[in-house]
């Protein structure tokens, strides 16, 4: 296993009085559209980034995490037949430690990332903000649903769809998802990625669980595209409440370490706050940011 260590880090964070702040410098910009409650997100691709992944400009409007009583649409299915074991058996947390433990998988865990101390460090902002461990674990909640807003980096705008959603104990909960993401090491091309996903609330920690097929509601295969390893990842929220840090690994079931994999996670090292941290700020909480000179 690897632990690819990067910086990310507050101090009280100063205020920023321009009227017109925006993220800007190497991963882009997040310009608020006029007249309307959308935002744009404009960042690097993999030609301008070392090991950054590309990715679209995408509009989105502002949208909480959906009730059980919403279910969200499932992809185009080619065939109907058995699938993936049904999310409702599945352990989503022990199956991750399965493979994380297992030394024939990649495994790579980011640093943690103080996210005030980032703040302080790196940005500016319109207003005083101190992020919570709140803050930061209803943002996971919401990526969970909307990958394709949190993450437009990696998931196609548009392309990410939600169903069989079912309440668990403790508040948790678990549903299946499907997404057209851009693949780890070739960038530029895409594929379809179904997860298992189950949010444990007590923990903070949401677990998606890589399927190579699913049922969609109709009872259609989905078949998740086969140009990559199956993946699972875990985020989950730790710290304080006032001194958050945001975690994050994954495991790759690769049959044998690859190091091609590890590398793209130390090429693609940077100071600034993950982009779904940003565009939380940004879109949810409406406040401007900007990032620093620091070169």
């Amino acid at each position: 296993m690897i632990r690819a260590w990067c910086w990310s880090v507050a101090l009280p964070i100063e205020a920023d009085d321009s009227k017109a702040s925006q993220v800007s410098g190497e991963a882009g910009k997040l310009e608020q559209l006029p007249g309307e409650n959308i935002v744009r997100s404009e960042r690097w691709n993999s030609e301008n980034a070392a090991g950054a992944l590309g990715q679209e400009p995408i509009q989105s409007d502002r949208q909480d995490a959906p009730s059980f009583e919403k279910s969200g649409e499932a992809d185009s299915a080619d065939s109907r037949g058995e699938a993936t074991k049904p999310v409702n058996e599945l352990n989503h947390e022990e199956e991750f430690e399965r493979s994380w433990s297992d030394p024939r998988n990649t495994r790579v865990e980011l640093p943690p990332v103080d996210i005030n101390l980032a703040l302080a460090k790196y940005y500016r902002t319109n207003e005083p903000l101190t992020f919570t461990r709140t803050m930061l674990w209803d943002m996971e909640v919401k990526k969970a649903y909307r990958p394709d807003r949190y993450i437009p980096s990696v998931v196609l705008k548009g392309s990410a769809h939600y169903w069989q959603q079912r309440a668990a104990a403790n508040g948790a909960e678990s549903f299946v998802r499907s997404s057209q993401q851009r693949l780890w090491l070739e960038p530029r091309e895409r594929g379809l990625v179904l997860e298992q996903v189950f949010l444990n609330p007590a923990q903070q920690r949401a677990t998606f669980i890589g399927a190579a097929e699913l049922l969609d509601e109709g009872g259609n295969v989905l078949r998740a595209g086969k140009r990559q390893p199956l993946f699972h990842v875990e985020h989950s929220a730790d710290g304080d409440e006032s001194r958050p840090l945001n975690r994050w690994r994954i495991v790759y079931l690769t049959g044998r370490p690859e190091q091609k994999l590890i590398e793209r996670f130390n090429l693609a090292r940077q100071v600034w706050l993950r982009e779904f941290i940003e565009i939380y700020i940004q879109q949810d909480l409406r406040i401007d940011l900007t990032r620093r000179a620091i070169f």
